[in-house]
């Protein structure tokens, strides 16, 4: 959450110059005050001290290497379920400074099925997570349960012979058809409600802008996405998406440790 990052750049940085500052000019009066006595260091400095080393390490790692994130929804089932923990590559779209996001390096762009973090437009202080599909000139259509990509539809086919089995918050979706999106060069599951009438708000086409990118839940009919609210700014970018390194959900017994060490794709 952007008020984490806000508060741990600040604490980072106060640790710092009261560190900084007592090593340039308070440490030596105190030695020179001293004479042959110790003199103590005052308490806030001590703790500087301590701190600061573990701050920084903390803020770069975050900022630059991974962050870890939580899942609250269904929106990305079956590919991230509610109570996954997750690990965000921080670098793969390019380094962006902490708080305001601005980009000073330039490194990658997202591919299409990628799954990103990123804060939404009409709510820049939560973080969000959705797959990538359409890129920047692109036009995405949804129709019918079916997306089509510049004119030509993503096949599908279904896994298994029943339902989609939910488990614990995610119970609700249980009966829900399970089925494979092939995108070009890359594969996924996602999830479809049967008989669901076909004229509900996200079905339509758009036109990706330069710069922006058409995200979707991989749960279909339970995802807030860029059918709603339009596309992705690419400055909203936050990383992407790689690994589950916990899993806990306490309506399902606590710890998922079959889910623990997944790679997202």
């Amino acid at each position: 959450m952007k008020w984490f990052e806000i508060a741990l750049v600040v604490l980072t940085l106060a640790t710092g110059i009261i560190w900084l500052l007592d090593r340039l000019f308070f440490a030596k009066r105190r030695a020179e005050r001293a004479g042959l006595l110790e003199e103590k260091e005052p308490v806030v400095v001590d703790y500087a001290k301590a701190f600061f080393p573990v701050l920084a390490v903390v803020l770069i790692l975050r900022s630059f290497v991974a962050e870890p994130f939580r899942i609250p929804s269904s929106s990305m089932m079956p590919t991230l379920l509610i109570g996954d923990f997750i690990l965000v590559n921080k670098f793969a779209y390019g380094l962006r400074l902490p708080i305001s996001n601005r980009k000073f390096i330039e490194i990658g762009e997202p591919s299409r099925g990628d799954v990103v973090v990123f804060r939404p437009p009409h709510q820049p202080d939560q973080d969000w997570i959705k797959r990538v599909v359409g890129l920047p000139g692109d036009v995405i259509e949804y129709r019918e349960n079916t997306v089509y990509v510049n004119g030509k539809a993503l096949e599908y086919r279904p896994v298994g012979n029943g339902g989609y089995v939910g488990k614990g918050r995610g119970r609700e979706m249980t009966g829900a058809q399970l089925l494979v999106e092939a995108m070009p060069g890359r594969e996924h599951q996602v999830l479809e409600i049967p008989n669901l009438p076909f004229s509900d708000p996200g079905q339509g086409e758009w036109t990706v802008p330069e710069g922006e990118y058409f995200v979707m839940g991989d749960n279909r009919d339970r995802s807030d996405d860029s059918r709603f609210w339009g596309s992705l700014p690419e400055s909203q970018l936050r990383g992407k998406a790689f690994l589950v390194w916990m899993h806990w959900d306490g309506s399902a017994g606590g710890v998922g440790f079959d889910r623990i060490g997944g790679s997202i794709r």
